[in-house]
């Protein structure tokens, strides 16, 4: 009987031992969250109205707001509580607070989506970046630039700061350093046209740190990790420090005369994407003064670099997307998202995406197009005004309210 009770109290044992890993099994398992992230929000404008709508991923709500103008290109600063628009023609920038301020662990709903008080009258500002709290646009007007601070945003009849520097009109750029100072492009006329064709370093003042120490054949893309700027050019890629130490990476042999236009960073894994539509998109690395495909081909329609830094992201003419896992260098996802889009359209299909989700722009039915990451499948429509023209996502990737 002694035995017979132990054997039982054994088996009884091990079953919970079973049931206990099984548990244990199904948790480890568990399929990630089919929501976005509780505090993202997406702002879209529109190509022919002022709308400006924002839209809740979660709840497929959309808030509109009134834009000074159509037709804006759509950033968000870096710290992601804030849009800005920019009115190229109009020589005009708004910026808009969604209200999400993240603090590491959590984020604070800091009142309701508005307007910001500050806005920017420079002479036709076109380049857009925001490093740390500061935002800056370049003036191709008079190539100058213009700067504020986040803190200034809702101080009344507050306006952007203009930075001078003796440059000439020009298509142009800038990055900002970690220590404070800027990268500019300047034009120095070798090269017909608007593109500049050197880099200077210079501080808060205007006043030239290092003059440029490299000609190019014109430049054109440009982004920065704080330490180091990369500047897409027709003869490399110029590569710039916060010293003032000028080189070019080359392009590989089969590129003729292609040149990446576009440069992007990806934070996240710490790495830098050149893109050009002749070529596709391509890892620079400047420790190794090497430049290695990771999409080529020739039918990319957009390549962006996801919210947190982690993903590259290319969206083809076809109707495919790829995802490459910019840190583990897995192998991508891929999968059909929409219907092929003729290379010829004037308004193509605009792409952003966090970690969770695509958002594609259809200009033709005036929706959004919210796609999971993790099963292609799985789309929803949400109709945000006559013609979405650009987009650009805000708030944290967090589910943690404060």
């Amino acid at each position: 009987m002694k035995n017979f009770l132990s054997n039982i109290t054994s088996l009884a044992f091990a079953a919970l031992v079973l049931v206990a890993c099984e548990t244990n099994k199904e948790e480890e398992v568990k399929p990630e969250d089919a929501r976005e992230y509780r505090f993202i929000r997406v702002m879209v404008n529109d190509e022919t109205a002022r709308t400006l709508s924002l839209v809740d991923p979660v709840k497929l709500t959309v808030e509109t707001f009134e834009a000074g103008a159509p037709k804006a290109a759509l950033y968000r600063t870096e710290a992601g509580r804030f849009g800005a628009l920019v009115h190229g023609t109009s020589n005009f920038v708004q910026f808009f607070d969604s209200g999400l301020e993240g603090h590491g662990d959590h984020v604070d709903v800091a009142g309701t989506p508005k307007w910001a008080a500050l806005t920017g009258t420079g002479n036709r500002p076109t380049h857009f970046k925001s490093k740390s709290d500061e935002v800056i646009t370049f003036n191709d007007g008079d190539g100058t630039l213009s700067v504020a601070r986040e803190a200034d945003f809702h101080t009344a009849n507050a306006k952007m700061e203009v930075i001078s520097f003796g440059g000439v009109p020009h298509h142009g750029a800038m990055t900002r350093f970690n220590n404070g100072t800027y990268a500019v492009t300047e034009k120095d006329g070798s090269v017909p046209g608007t593109l500049p064709e050197r880099v200077r370093v210079i501080d808060r003042s205007g006043r030239t740190l290092f003059a440029s120490t490299i000609q190019t054949a014109g430049i054109h893309g440009n982004a920065s990790d704080g330490n180091l700027s990369l500047f897409g050019s027709a003869s490399g890629i110029l590569v710039v420090d916060q010293s003032g130490r000028q080189r070019l990476i080359a392009y590989p042999a089969d590129f003729g005369d292609a040149w990446f236009g576009s440069v992007l960073e990806a934070g996240g894994a710490g790495k830098f994407i050149g893109f050009t539509a002749a070529k596709g998109a391509y890892l620079i690395d400047p420790g190794a003064n090497t430049i290695t495909p990771i999409h080529a081909g020739a039918d990319v329609m957009q390549a962006k670099v996801d919210y947190a830094g982690n993903q590259l992201i290319v969206l083809t003419h076809s109707g495919e997307v790829h995802i490459y896992d910019l840190k583990t260098n897995g192998a991508p996802k891929r999968g059909s998202v929409l219907p092929a889009t003729a290379s010829e359209e004037t308004q193509k299909p605009q792409l952003e995406a966090t970690s969770r989700f695509l958002y594609i722009t259809q200009p033709k039915t005036g929706e959004l197009l919210v796609v999971d990451i993790n099963d292609f499948s799985r789309k929803r429509r949400v109709k945000v005004s006559s013609q979405p023209y650009r987009l650009a996502i805000l708030g944290q990737e967090s589910d943690a309210g404060h």
